[in-house]
Formats: structure tokens, C-alpha cells, sequence
């Protein structure tokens, strides 16, 4: 007769293995519910603040160079700063009086204008280009593909401030590129002496198509990265429907795009939104304030005329002006983020 002992199980009454004389063997409590006893381990202290410690560097470097001149900048907008604060470090409170005085100005609409209206206009030729680049790739061999994307990070590296200054000597009167392919076309005449820095029309036109330049490598890049992971089954079921190339793009190629294209429009209205470098070099606002964005009148506000409260008070209604454009792609990035996850 077997006893109630022999036929006890559990982790510390299990006994030795019948006929082998092996040792007992340890079984574990049944899964779901600790034994008794056990308790479940806890995170220790370190563990739960390694997130913490990780991103304290980036966290500290972001206070510093971004929050801390932010914060700076909107003390500035509201006090009196001026030429004489500088040397002194004294700045009486000064109010409303600096958006006042920059609302007030017979400036302010056309620069806010002519500033929304650039920015469109670059960010537009950006992705028009830098789509069909991105086509163009799909298309190409693989040794013609390697050249091309080299040629566009070769571009997309270049300095600002040096590929200003190469675009400013190939509209160079006298001794410029682009006047003298033109003069030897004979057919729009002598353009020798065109200076294009001159003329509001081509003054804007240089400046589009040398920041459109600098932008199109990116975007060209991003965006293919992006098609090539579309899987070729796609196009394979729209080409046996008799699809034509175009109809694919538009029903296969854009919708897989759209996250991609919603990224480097919200990153191409903020980098052109605030373009500098490119305008001051090649036409300094000028000629006739065509190319005066907000980004130029703040420096000619502030470091020109020593106005530097005024100054202040623009580029803050620049921040403002810039978040209310990038707020509904910036929801819409969001909103793509949390369905994916």
C-alpha cells in the first residue's frame, strides 16, 4: 500500500529517480503564480534611472544651446536693448513696445509675405525635383545609381557659405559662367555685363535654384530609401491589370510615400523658412527688399540698425509664424507615428 507521503509531489518532497540512484530532482512551481514565499524581484534603483542617466547628456546640451538662447531671446524681445546694453549689461524694461514699433512697420506685411511665399516656392521646387530624382534612381543600373548618389551627397555636403560663393561667381558680371554661356548661344544677345544680383526677378531666381540645389540630394535620397523598400509584387499585379506607369506611381508609389513625403516637407519648410547664409551672400535682402525675408530683417534690425529688442521681437514672431505653418504636419507625423505603433 502506497502511503500519503509517497505520493506527495512538490519541489522539496521529490525523491530520487527509481533505479538509477540519481539525485533528487527539483521541480519547478507551477507557472502564473509565485511560489510561497517568492516574491517577484524588483527593478533595482539603477536600473529604473539608466533611461535618465542615458539621455541626460542630449537633454543637457539641448538646454544649452536651444532653450536657454530661446528663453534669452524673448527676455530681449521686451526689454531696451540697444547698442548700449551691450557694454553696460543694463537693459531697462521696455514692454510691448518692441512688437509695437515691428508691428507698426511699413515692412513687416510684404517681408511676412514675401517670406511665406519664398518658402513656399522652395519647399514646392524641392519635392518636385527631388521626386522625380527619386524616380530616376528606381530606374537606373547600379553602377549609373552609385554615380548619381554620389554626385548628390558630394552636393548635399558642400557648405552653405562656400557653395554661395561659387553660385555668386557663375552670375558674376564680366567674367561670370553662366552670362558667358548664355552671350555664346547668339541668340539673346550680349549678357556679359548682366549683372543678376540687380534685378529683383533673377535676384529671387538665383537664390531659388541655389537653395533648391542644396535641397534636392536630401530629399532625392530620403525618398528613395523609401520606394525601394515598396515590394515589387505591387507593380508586378499592376502591370498584369494593365496599369500604366504613371497610374502605379500615383496608386502604389505615393500612398507608400506618404509618411516620407509628410517627413521632409515638414523639415524642408523649417530649414528654408529659415534660409540665411544663401540670401545675405548672394543678394543681402536687396535689390528693391525682393529677397528681405524675416530672417534678414532680423539681422539688418538687430545688427545694423542696433535695434536689437526689435530684432529679438521678429525672430520670436518668426518662431510663432513657423509653428503655426509646421503645427498641422507635425499632428499629422504624430497621429502616423501612434497607428503604426
Amino acid at each position: 500500500m502506497t502511503s500519503t507521503a509517497d505520493t506527495a509531489t512538490g519541489p522539496a518532497s521529490a525523491g530520487p529517480v527509481a533505479g538509477t540512484g540519481q539525485p533528487p530532482v527539483a521541480v519547478p512551481p507551477p507557472p502564473g503564480r509565485p511560489g510561497r514565499g517568492l516574491r517577484p524581484r524588483r527593478r533595482s534603483v539603477t536600473t529604473s534611472r539608466a533611461p535618465l542617466f542615458l539621455l541626460a547628456p542630449a537633454a543637457l546640451i539641448l538646454l544649452a544651446l536651444v532653450v536657454y538662447p530661446l528663453v534669452r531671446l524673448v527676455v530681449i524681445s521686451f526689454q531696451e536693448y540697444g547698442l548700449r546694453a551691450i557694454f553696460t549689461g543694463q537693459a531697462g524694461f521696455a514692454g510691448l513696445t518692441n512688437y509695437t514699433n515691428v508691428l507698426t512697420d511699413g515692412s513687416f506685411w510684404p517681408v511676412i509675405l514675401r517670406t511665406v511665399v519664398v518658402t513656399a516656392s522652395m519647399v514646392l521646387g524641392t519635392l518636385v525635383i527631388g521626386m522625380a530624382v527619386s524616380q530616376l534612381l528606381t530606374r537606373l543600373g547600379v553602377v549609373m545609381r552609385t554615380v548619381v548618389s554620389v554626385v548628390l551627397v558630394l552636393a548635399w555636403a558642400m557648405p552653405n557659405v562656400a557653395s554661395s560663393l561659387v553660385w555668386q561667381w557663375l552670375f558674376q558680371p564680366f567674367y561670370g559662367v553662366l552670362n558667358w554661356l548664355i552671350t555664346q548661344l547668339r541668340v539673346f544677345g550680349d549678357h556679359t555685363q548682366d549683372n543678376w544680383a540687380s534685378h529683383p526677378a533673377q535676384a529671387y531666381t538665383i537664390v531659388l535654384t541655389l537653395v533648391i540645389w542644396q535641397a534636392v540630394p536630401f530629399v532625392a535620397l530620403t525618398l528613395y530609401a523609401a520606394q525601394s523598400q515598396i515590394a515589387p509584387e505591387y507593380y508586378e499585379a499592376g502591370a498584369l491589370d494593365g496599369a500604366t506607369t504613371w497610374a502605379m506611381y500615383r496608386a502604389i508609389t505615393l500612398p507608400a510615400l506618404a509618411p516620407t513625403l509628410l517627413l521632409v516637407t515638414i523639415l524642408s519648410v523649417i530649414w528654408d523658412f529659415n534660409v540665411f547664409n544663401q540670401i545675405w551672400l548672394l543678394t543681402r535682402g536687396g535689390p528693391e527688399d525682393a529677397t528681405l525675408t524675416l530672417g534678414i530683417w532680423t539681422f539688418v534690425k538687430s545688427f545694423v540698425s542696433n535695434a536689437y529688442g526689435q530684432g529679438a521681437a521678429i525672430a520670436v514672431i518668426s518662431t510663432a509664424i513657423l509653428g503655426v505653418l509646421t503645427s498641422y504636419y507635425i499632428r499629422r507625423l504624430v497621429r502616423s507615428g501612434e497607428e503604426d505603433l
